[in-house]
């Protein structure tokens, strides 16, 4: 019997057009699915827009428009540029919807009964000047665990810690930097300590990989805490059953919004909601990006554990995508909209480009814009397409489109590609698109050898007949090939199917063989990349997007004088980094041996977003040398070295002058 098979990605944030960052997860879901209906199985994709929550009622504010209406203008968006893309949803939804409030409803009551929620009065922050809750993102401040300055409220980007809002050293308001003052209210929360056992058998299953797994068994050893699952108003989102001003946190209906979009799909085609998601007939699996791990890993399997609803039998986490080896940047015109790039490029070559990278673990990918084009331009124009431009047009031409039979030489060639489909079944299986796309690169640099070795356009002149059976030989390889492609590159493959004048191509049509068959005219299926393209797309990239909200008022409140006396204490030196090393467990992180004027000192500076440790060696520094030491989570940081930049943005070291001597006072 076929697989039965429930796919979901993340929900795209409402507030925000799709850039190239998202399309990694969205690509490696599509390709996973297409395979998976290649193979014969019932494979279904759902997704929706995750609409609630305080930036979308902020953004919606600043447009002066209502939540609404920005969330409707934004799912238009989101779907065409996933459309553009040929990112085939079986239904794209939205969490503002009345299955997800059912639904939302329905798992907190059965929580509730369970004995699963409690009410306790929090601590807040509070803008006298904004008259609101700052919720996680729109407080920022000192990290209360490794002291990174200009942080979130939930979470730290430096050392990857997780906390409370109220919990921030120096906290300020995200949006007029004000000091927030602190107001006590009743919160309701999820007792997700109560669940540690059932989501350590769970995982004990193999609920994620063994790498995420091990970083889980570290939040476990700590101890799970209980889980502030409702925000005060104003805010845009469902208000929990029986209370006036109090609201469901946007992070527990936005999962439930994978079953609303399912329902959803099932009450439009007459389906049986409770077969598709909480029978053993399907197969049920999450992709999402490794920065919410912890929501998808524990709270959401933890919340459908103790309503009674199925578990999925596998999370799929994919790293994040940087640019030519740093993180993507507005300034520097790698934060490339969908919609952008979809002006220069042709959408399947970021679907084969990503495929080559993408393996089925959890390291981030990096998009080199000179491997971009040479890539494309040498395995996709060069050895893929060629073979079926230098074939086909010389068939219909010279043989009125008519194949012959293949002869012993053209049966080996077949042989040996058709070899590799279980090979490349279980790499797509297994995620491992870029053991994939080597196989088939490798089986196309054979076709084309023996389209070398065999010559048409010379044999074509004086012996028609080889002439045939050899382009016969192509032909077929030209289709196999685009089996194993066509998850990857569908337009293309269409392409293929039409000219070649068969039905559509799956896995199980491998191994049969076209002869004596009449083939259609030839179409172009791609194009060589001009580097200008890219440029020109990365320029653009610079100018149309709006600049980086500030996360500093030019307003703020200056801190209070010092005196002369007070700056003079500080002592600058010169230092040489004589070893980096990153930190295990901090992804921001980097450890510094310094060479100080003969004594070692060793820091942690948060400059790994910028930095690679082998860079770093035999620079020198600006190093404030008499800054007390701090005993960090990650170890003993003496000093720190002088950076700057913040936020998410760009970091780079103040560097001395060259000739500068370790230990020399900075003045």
């Amino acid at each position: 019997m076929p697989r039965k098979i429930i796919v979901t990605s993340a929900l795209p944030y409402a507030n925000a057009p799709i850039h190239i960052g998202h399309l990694v997860e969205y690509l490696q879901t599509d390709i996973w699915v297409r395979f998976q209906k290649m193979c014969g199985s019932d494979c279904l994709y759902f997704c929706a827009d995750d609409t609630h929550g305080t930036p979308v009622m902020i953004s919606a504010h600043a447009a002066g428009i209502t939540p609404e209406q920005l969330i409707e203008r934004m799912h238009i968006e989101h779907k065409a540029n996933f459309d553009s893309f040929s990112i085939e949803f079986d239904n794209y939804y939205t969490t503002h919807s009345p299955e997800n409030k059912r639904f939302s409803e329905l798992i907190f009551d059965s929580l509730n009964k369970a004995g699963s929620i409690v009410k306790r009065n929090v601590e807040q922050a509070y803008c006298e000047n904004c008259k609101m809750s700052l919720p996680d993102r729109f407080i920022r401040g000192t990290c209360p665990k490794c002291g990174a300055e200009d942080q979130y409220g939930d979470s730290c980007e430096a050392c990857g810690g997780t906390y409370q809002p109220t919990d921030l050293i120096n906290p300020r308001c995200a949006t007029c930097s004000a000091k927030p003052v602190r107001k006590e209210s009743e919160h309701y929360f999820f007792k997700l300590s109560d669940y540690s056992q059932r989501l350590k058998d769970l995982i004990a299953k193999g609920y994620i990989q063994q790498s995420v797994a091990n970083k889980l068994d570290e939040w476990f050893k700590t101890g799970l805490k209980d889980w502030d699952i409702s925000r005060d108003g104003p805010y845009f989102g469902f208000k929990i059953p029986g209370e006036e001003n109090k609201y469901f946190y946007v992070w527990l209906d936005a999962p439930i919004g994978y079953m609303a979009s399912v329902k959803n799909y099932c009450d439009k085609n007459g389906l049986d909601f409770e077969t598709f998601w909480n029978s053993p007939e399907y197969e049920l699996y999450h992709f999402i990006g490794k920065d919410i791990t912890y929501f998808h890993a524990l709270f959401w399997p933890a919340m459908l554990i103790g309503a009674g609803f199925k578990t999925a039998k596998k999370l799929f986490i994919h790293g994040f995508l940087t640019v030519n080896g740093k993180k993507m940047s507005k300034s520097r015109g790698t934060s490339i909209k969908a919609s952008t790039y979809l002006k220069y490029l042709n959408p399947e070559y970021l679907r084969y480009y990503y495929a080559s990278k993408l393996a089925g673990g959890i390291e981030d990918i990096d998009l080199s814009t000179e491997d971009f084009i040479n890539k494309i331009n040498s395995d996709l124009v060069g050895k893929l397409a060629n073979l079926a431009s230098r074939s086909v047009p010389m068939v219909t031409k010279k043989f009125d489109g008519q194949l012959g039979k293949l002869d012993g030489r053209g049966r080996q060639l077949t042989k040996k590609l058709t070899a590799a489909k279980m090979q490349i079944i279980e790499n797509y299986e297994n995620l491992n698109y870029a053991a994939a796309v080597r196989t088939i690169i490798t089986l196309a640099d054979e076709a084309n050898r023996y389209v070398e070795q065999n010559q048409p356009w010379a044999t074509v002149k004086t012996d028609l007949g080889k002439t045939q059976t050899t382009l016969t030989a192509i032909i077929n390889a030209v289709r196999i090939l685009t089996i194993y492609l066509k998850p990857i590159l569908p337009d293309y493959a269409k392409k293929v199917q039409e000219f070649l004048n068969v039905d559509e191509l799956n896995f199980a049509d491998v191994e049969t063989v076209l002869e004596n068959h009449k083939i259609n005219n030839y179409q172009r299926l791609v194009e060589r990349i001009d580097e200008e393209q890219v440029n020109a797309m990365i320029e653009e990239s610079k100018t149309s997007q709006s600049p980086e909200p500030q996360t500093t008022s030019p307003t703020e409140p200056v801190k209070p004088e010092c005196a002369i006396d007070d700056f003079a204490k500080i002592d600058l030196r010169i230092a040489k980094v004589i070893k980096a090393e990153t930190v295990e467990g901090a992804d921001k992180l980097l450890r510094l041996q310094l060479d100080v004027g003969g004594l070692e000192k060793t820091c942690l500076a948060a400059i790994a977003g910028a930095y690679k440790p082998d860079d770093l060696v035999g620079k020198t520094v600006i190093y404030l040398a008499n800054l007390k030491p701090r005993k960090m989570k990650f170890g003993l940081s003496e000093g720190m070295i002088l950076a700057a930049g913040a936020g998410g943005k760009d970091i780079f070291m103040l560097s001395a002058d060259v000739g500068a001597k370790p230990g020399q006072r900075v003045s």
